[in-house]
């Protein structure tokens, strides 16, 4: 067995330097992933919602629909989701080695 298995982990240098970096990309791939799924909940959720005329309705709100389900699911997990993203991040950091 090699002494290195032993080192302590560095409190300098470039691989500390790197973890904020790295847990602000794990928090923002787990917020994509919440987004996405809250994303396809609320397509589901809005099929077969019907809108009265003027302001509903029509080809256009079709054509644009998954834009404002999107955008509604994104705000929604950057507000603090239903919780998904904080148990894909914690299980990200656990991949990671980091805690």
């Amino acid at each position: 067995m090699s002494v290195s298995a032993f080192a302590p982990a560095p409190t300098s240098g470039p691989a500390l330097s790197a973890e904020p970096a790295k847990r602000s990309q794990i928090k923002q791939a787990a917020q994509a992933f919440e987004a996405t799924f809250l994303s396809s909940m609320l397509q589901n959720m809005f099929e077969g919602v019907d809108t009265s005329a003027p302001f509903g309705g029509g080809q256009g709100e079709e054509m644009f629909k998954s834009f404002e389900t999107e955008a509604m699911a994104k705000q929604m997990a950057k507000a603090g989701g239903i919780g998904i993203a904080a148990q894909v991040q914690r299980e990200m950091l656990k991949m990671q080695g980091l805690k």
